[in-house]
């Protein structure tokens, strides 16, 4: 029989990649706003050409890491090595190193979509031939060419989002960087822009970084970072995620939860966890849970469904909380 953990129970974390083989190595890192502790001894590697997501509710401390990553505050406690570099030595020279996707636009709307490319690119001492050259490229490579001469502001939200990876991509860094890069978008261009991560992975032989709170997104990267409360509280590839949460996940709606709770508890030996005024329990062979279930308080009962473990179910079973975003968090 499968239980739910509770949530101060340290999630067993998967070893990763070969420190040598790493494009990050976090060892120890801290990091506090005042008394509040928003990274707490955060420890694990990246592997180069992996394509991974740190996942996490508002105030999880992704949005934290994002910054110490991408050099925009700096290490206060702990060690990080990137690209082979110490992040408390020269981060001028790593940040040319790195391509960066913000949460929020970085674009230009009165611009074109090519003058956005060419004005970043002198940031990164491209001129001439070279940066025209480059820009043309990467234009090409997000399927852009064809609204070079637009103006950001008439494209979709989508195309937006397509104009930044060009230009976190224009300077060829060894590894990208993103916050939360699907903000805004709806499904349809989200999975185009997930596409393109991935196939910067696999023909490109980049390392992708990302920080988001959808679980699709998560479910297309090699491995996932669960964040809570500024934590790791899992690291692992999805499918091994999920595989951690007992069989089948029941949610039952009733009339009086807690003690159908205790019922349930004392009649069938089965433990539950209460969420949001739903009981959620965690049974291999569910769809017999349920028949069980049903048979012995069908009255108290006001509706009952069952599935296979998602990210969501993953998390519940880490912190035994559901998954709280909303936008505009950070932290």
């Amino acid at each position: 029989m499968s239980n739910f953990t509770s949530a101060s129970v340290a999630a067993p974390i998967a070893s990763g990649p070969h420190p040598e083989s790493s494009a990050i190595l976090l060892n120890g890192v801290c990091f506090s706003y005042g008394e509040r502790r928003a990274l707490d001894d955060i420890s694990f590697a990246i592997a180069s050409r992996e394509m991974f997501a740190l996942l996490g509710p508002n105030g999880g401390g992704k949005t934290t890491l994002f910054k110490l990553l991408a050099t925009l505050v700096p290490l206060r406690t702990g060690n990080v090595r990137m690209l082979g570099s110490d992040l408390r030595g020269d981060t001028i020279a790593l940040r040319r190193r790195l391509g960066v996707v913000f949460q929020h636009p970085s674009v230009d709307g009165k611009l074109t979509v090519a003058e956005n490319l060419v004005h970043h690119g002198r940031l990164y001492g491209l001129h001439g031939t070279q940066l025209g050259k480059r820009a043309a490229a990467m234009l090409e490579r997000v399927g852009l060419t064809a609204r070079s001469s637009d103006l950001v502001e008439t494209l979709s939200g989508g195309l937006r989002r397509r104009v930044e990876l060009a230009k976190a991509l224009l300077h060829q860094p060894e590894l990208l960087i993103l916050d939360e890069p699907s903000t805004g978008l709806d499904p349809t261009a989200r999975r185009e822009f997930m596409n393109y991560l991935a196939d910067l992975r696999d023909h490109d032989g980049l390392t992708v970084v990302l920080t988001t709170h959808h679980m699709e997104e998560a479910e297309r990267c090699d491995r996932i970072g669960v964040l809570d409360q500024g934590r790791l509280v899992a690291l692992a590839a999805p499918g091994e995620l999920k595989s951690q949460v007992g069989g089948d996940v029941v949610v039952i709606r009733a009339l009086e939860p807690e003690r159908l709770r205790s019922k349930i508890e004392q009649r069938l030996r089965v433990k539950s966890v209460l969420v949001d005024g739903l009981l959620r329990i965690e049974r291999p062979r569910g769809h017999e849970f349920i028949r069980d279930v049903v048979e012995a308080f069908g009255a108290e009962i006001e509706s009952v469904t069952f599935g296979k473990p998602t990210l969501e179910d993953v998390f519940v079973h880490l912190t035994g909380r559901r998954f709280q975003w909303s936008a505009g968090g950070s932290a």
